[in-house]
């Protein structure tokens, strides 16, 4: 049964009983909301009060109302304001309502909502909608295109990559770059790799033909910046029997787009994805993708954006993370082992839709004695973490779970971490270094080797 129609008919049939009535108006939007009868007006609804959003103590819903205690700041906060902009009564400047736009405002985007709210109200998505419509004709904030358009300055800064770092790092100029990009000073510009994983790929023998082809996807922030992560993986992958291809064209799933409500850029990066990826994707061909956050955007807001896109539904079917991968595609699948202890935190948007289960399995195949956190969003939550104005939150969402956990683990015990900003959190408020699954699964793969030659 679908949710969505549940909660809507539960709404009306209490706007009845209570004498008022819901006359949603007629809206344009970007996504389709096809689980509420391609109406925004329709998600709105879904909320019924019951405030699972107001718990402080587990789970990761709602990170902002966790570290701040104010009702607006909760989902069910938000939502209720949405509702009130459609109704048009106590709030009536509509899509450019400077109440909602502040509500919203600390809003993570992490998704604990649509995995833990019982109506599956999704505030990411919503706040991605209102943003859109918000900035219509106006200019946004510094960071929108300092931040949003990573994947653009990525590419140019992928041409002159140690001018970059010298832009961003050397004292003086990091301030001036910092400033620009509306960046905290409290926090670290990412270093760019000396050359992209795209550009190694290329240099490489091509591999066997008579194994099974996989996909890596070269997302912006492993692609630019931790390159050895997608290396790890095309190792790991290898070694299991396949083999891989990536992607020619300089792509991106463009999910930092969203947080800014960028939608109609988002739209134009998954457009150029389907069309690259065509013949891959009619061919059946799985993609696995190394950050979460992007994987979200497969499962997510492209079939969201593209409802009625067959090429789009079966790129949705065929995406999995590495851990997915490995456990429910390549047959029969064991690991290396490498003894140790592990704490793994687990990416928000992968808690959300995807779950830990495969991770569980994977780690426990390798033998580890892990602890998966009760951690959720780490805080830094893309650019969120970045921005001056919400780097004191940002680090109070951290040092709820993860940061505390972090710094109290040994010396020897491997922080596991798959997302690109969970990293950069852990990094720049602990010293440690977090790794990516990939890279702890390269780890046992080169002992058993070491042990192999002995």
């Amino acid at each position: 049964m679908n949710p969505g129609k549940v909660v809507d008919s539960y709404r009306l049939d209490q706007n009845l009983r209570l004498g008022t009535s819901y006359n949603p108006p007629n809206l344009t939007t970007h996504f389709g909301f096809p689980d509420d009868h391609g109406s925004f007006a329709h998600t709105t609804l879904r909320c019924i009060g019951v405030g699972k959003c107001r718990k402080t103590e587990t789970g990761g819903m709602c990170p902002s109302f966790m570290a701040t205690r104010e009702e607006r700041y909760s989902t069910r906060g938000r939502a209720r304001l949405l509702f009130e902009m459609l109704q048009g009564e106590s709030l009536q400047e509509g899509w450019r309502d400077g109440h909602v736009r502040e509500a919203l405002d600390l809003c993570l985007a992490c998704k604990a909502c649509k995995g833990e709210c019982p109506a599956q109200v999704d505030m990411a998505t919503y706040k991605a909608e209102f943003l859109a419509h918000y900035y219509q004709g106006r200019l946004r904030p510094r960071s929108a295109y300092a931040m949003g358009l990573i994947y653009k300055w990525a590419e140019f800064a992928a041409l002159m990559p140690k001018f970059a770092n010298f832009t961003t790092h050397a004292p003086g100029l990091r301030y001036l770059a910092k400033k620009m990009a509306n960046v905290a000073p409290q926090r670290q510009m990412p270093l760019f790799a000396a050359q992209t994983f795209q550009s190694s790929v290329r240099r490489r023998n091509p591999p066997s033909a008579d194994k099974p082809p996989v996909l890596l996807w070269p997302d912006t922030f492993t692609n630019h910046f931790h390159t050895e992560i997608a290396q790890a993986a095309m190792e790991v992958l290898e070694a299991s029997g396949y083999r891989v291809e990536v992607p020619r064209e300089h792509l991106c799933c463009g999910r930092p787009l969203y947080d800014f409500g960028m939608l109609k850029q988002a739209r134009n990066q998954l457009r150029k994805i389907l069309i690259a990826l065509g013949p891959q994707i009619a061919a059946g061909v799985p993609l696995v993708v190394l950050e979460p956050s992007c994987a979200a955007v497969f499962r997510d807001e492209l079939t969201n954006l593209f409802p009625h896109d067959e090429n789009a539904l079966r790129l949705c079917s065929q995406s999995y993370l590495l851990s997915e991968f490995l456990v429910h595609c390549a047959d029969s699948y064991r690991p290396p082992r490498l003894a140790g202890q592990a704490i793994v935190h687990g990416h928000c948007h992968k808690q959300a839709l995807m779950g830990m289960e495969s991770d569980e399995k994977i780690l426990s195949s390798l033998g580890l004695d892990f602890r998966i956190l009760d951690s959720e969003c780490c805080g830094m939550a893309g650019n969120f973490g970045f921005q001056p104005q919400h780097y004191d939150i940002s680090v109070q969402i951290g040092e709820r779970v993860l940061l505390p956990a972090v710094r109290q683990a040994g010396p020897d015990t491997l922080i596991i971490a798959d997302g690109f900003s969970c990293r950069e959190q852990i990094s720049q408020t602990t010293g440690r270094r977090a790794l990516h699954l990939a890279q702890v699964i390269q780890r046992a793969l080169h002992r058993e080797k070491s042990h192999r030659s002995e």
